[in-house]
């Protein structure tokens, strides 16, 4: 039978220097080799090792000219991670930090995450090296279009279908599929995230952020409880922050706290509407700092320091991987935190992520509660296949009911023999046993 331990060592002797991939797939596997244990069908078929090991990896350069005239060279990938329940999908990273194990964590994740969804989408992740803060609008147009000239021979709306990620918004969207459809002379849904003025979804931009807070309501509506009142850390100021945010207010949620990579600020009056509309200026017309914030409303501002010693009822970490440190998480639980749900990927270190399940309060992983991004994207691709985009409302109403189903197979699977629920552990064998099952259904390909 697998063992944990020994299954890590192999992946870290084939996959050396690659720390977040191995943290994700050992926190995942906590929960997956026990539940396989008298599945031998499982193990007969690899199918550990066959997940764990993306379908393909593709690494070129991308080579641009600054406004400078000088020649720049970055590095890119795309790791095509599973295809089993349908075409890749998964957002494209554009940040110094990315290399190659950051990638395969976050393709491992997605391919869980998009079987939570029950759409038919599997998983992947791409990204470069480049950096697009204190660029020009023309040099990010020709990092874009030198980028898709070698990226659109690999992707396609039945093959692999990338969006945004940190660092890809709306500008870079537009950028690169412009060049796809350039390119091939075809108008498909091969990218998502794209304008509403050309195939882009309603909804869409706010998506990840409303779906974590719908995520949310109904970890709240199993205790009997709701959000009026709540006072809630939010770290992270981009689209993730600022939609989960948005809807907070809109349910009557107190948002005590915002941050970026210099800092956070405490309003302990609470972000309003008004707050909110300072904040998305800030930060997705002038890419200004979270300190202006702090400046404009007079309230704390922590340099350097991330929210989580500060009181609250609610956590809800939106900005990057492993900002939630084990003493971090101590911090929250000492303070009674009531909830804590991951708007950004695997947010939590191990030991947080061990100190929350521990704790006797709900911790949602990211795999179930931030599946509200490309559960849209999923939308969006329905709607470029009818040619008929759909209201608002319609999407909304669809996003609301794909995070309750998420819940629902959270609770299914997670739910203990004692009645206590583990969302981590839902998520994971829930995610794991659609994409699995099809595996074995296909042989040993």
């Amino acid at each position: 039978m697998y063992k944990t331990d020994e299954f890590i060592d192999r992946l870290v002797d084939l996959n050396p220097h690659q720390e977040e991939f191995h943290q994700a797939v050992r926190e995942v596997l906590e929960d997956i080799i026990p539940y396989i244990e008298d599945k031998p069908e499982y193990e007969e078929a690899a199918i550990l090792e066959r997940m764990c090991e993306p379908d393909r990896i593709i690494t070129f350069r991308v080579t641009w000219v600054d406004d400078n005239n000088k020649v720049n060279v970055n590095r890119a990938f795309r790791v095509q991670f599973n295809n089993s329940i349908g075409p890749y999908k998964g957002g494209l990273r554009f940040h110094p930090s990315v290399n190659l194990g950051i990638l395969k964590f976050l393709g491992f994740e997605q391919s869980l995450k998009n079987a939570l969804t029950t759409l038919p989408l599997g998983g992947a992740k791409g990204g470069s090296d480049f950096d697009p803060k204190g660029k020009s609008d023309a040099e990010i147009f020709r990092f874009c279009q030198s980028m898709m000239s070698e990226l659109h021979r690999h992707i396609g709306e039945h093959t692999d279908i990338p969006a945004g990620d940190i660092g890809v918004g709306k500008r870079e969207i537009s950028y690169l599929f412009g060049q796809y459809k350039k390119l091939n002379n075809r108008f498909t849904g091969t990218i998502t995230g794209k304008g509403v003025n050309f195939g882009g979804s309603l909804i869409r931009t706010e998506a990840t952020g409303y779906g974590l807070v719908y995520f949310v309501t109904h970890m709240l509506d199993d205790l009997g409880r709701d959000l009026e009142g709540k006072e809630v850390l939010v770290s992270g100021s981009g689209n993730v922050a600022i939609y989960a945010c948005e809807k907070l207010i809109d349910l009557g949620a107190r948002i005590i706290t915002l941050s970026d990579s210099d800092g956070t600020v405490h309003d302990k009056d609470g972000v309003d509407e008004e707050k909110l509309d300072f904040v998305k200026e800030l930060k997705e017309v002038r890419r200004g700092r979270i300190r202006e914030y702090a400046e404009e409303y007079g309230c704390e501002y922590y340099e350097g320091k991330k929210p989580w010693h500060i009181p609250c009822d609610i956590a809800l970490p939106c900005a990057t991987q492993n900002e939630i440190t084990g003493k971090d998480a101590q911090n929250l639980l000492n303070s009674n935190v009531q909830l804590v749900a991951e708007g950004a990927n695997m947010p939590c270190t191990d030991k947080a992520t061990q100190l929350f399940r521990e704790a006797d309060i709900p911790y949602a992983p990211g795999k179930a509660c931030n599946a509200g991004g490309v559960a849209v994207s999923g939308l969006e691709i329905s709607q470029n296949a009818l040619g008929i985009p759909w209201s608002a409302e319609e999407v909304n109403d669809r996003l609301f009911e794909i995070m309750k189903r998420i819940h629902e197979k959270c609770v299914e699977h997670g739910t203990g023999d004692n009645g206590k629920l583990d969302y981590v552990k839902g998520a994971n064998i829930a995610g794991f046993k659609k994409v699995a099952e099809a595996m074995l259904d296909y042989g040993p390909i």
